[in-house]
């Protein structure tokens, strides 16, 4: 029965390329209309992109899990954030100094997330001390898409490992607050369509707890997400702002 499972359900291979498919979905809409459209053809894009955020947040935790070395995959995801940040913000005509709301992209907070539950699972501290040192790296996510919630998605998905349900419990719940607050300061309706990452949901309940055939998808990955936002970069800058002139 469980030889079953592993073979008809869906890999992390699998899960990355439908965030791969989701996070372009959802950037090219951000870039093409960028100022909070209406229109249904992009919302539903929008709801498309609200797939990729909890499937990365869903395989941080099992890279942790999985990993040889926690060091290198901690110093891998710092690099890819830091390389991420200077496409994100030069896609989104974002500030290159991450101070604020959304400055920066949301693997800063999944770098963090994942230091947060190496010092949980890993240090020694008695739990008020753990608290103590995780509140900080928790705030550090703050300036990056998805923010803090994301990381306390992580840190708490992380502690639930191998019990689903409470997963995906802590998941919605982090990321409630994260669309309260956007419902409250930024705007309503998308503020409402951030809690459709539901709909990923499902998805990571198909997982196998298998990588799949391709080793080169994580390096894929690794290239995709910043080379695809300068493309859109290029686009905004060269296509649609000097076809306004």
């Amino acid at each position: 029965m469980v030889n079953e499972r592993i073979i008809k359900g869906l890999t992390s291979n699998a899960l990355k390329i439908i965030a791969i498919v989701a996070m372009t979905i959802d950037h090219t809409a951000l870039i093409l209309f960028p100022r909070y459209s209406l229109d249904i053809p992009v919302l539903f894009m929008h709801i498309i992109g609200r797939l990729a955020a909890p499937i990365m947040m869903f395989l941080i935790v099992e890279g942790y899990h999985h990993t040889r070395n926690i060091k290198k995959y901690i110093l891998r995801l710092f690099i890819w954030a830091v390389i991420t940040h200077f496409a994100y913000a030069f896609a989104f005509d974002k500030s290159f100094i991450p101070i604020g709301f959304d400055q920066t992209y949301v693997i800063w907070a999944y770098m963090l997330g994942l230091i947060a539950l190496v010092i949980w699972e890993k240090s020694k501290l008695i739990t008020w001390q753990k608290n103590i040192v995780v509140i900080p790296v928790i705030c550090a996510a703050f300036p990056a898409a998805w923010s803090s919630p994301a990381a306390l998605a992580i840190l708490h998905m992380g502690r639930n490992r191998g019990d689903f349900k409470k997963q995906m419990l802590w998941l919605i719940f982090f990321i409630t607050i994260y669309s309260i607050g956007y419902f409250i300061f930024l705007n309503k309706v998308y503020g409402l369509l951030q809690m459709l990452i539901v709909l990923a949901i499902p998805l990571l309940h198909q997982y196998n707890g298998q990588r799949g055939n391709w080793k080169g998808m994580k390096w894929f990955f690794y290239i995709y997400c910043p080379a695809h936002m300068i493309i859109l970069g290029l686009i905004r800058v060269f296509i649609l702002q000097l076809g306004k002139v």
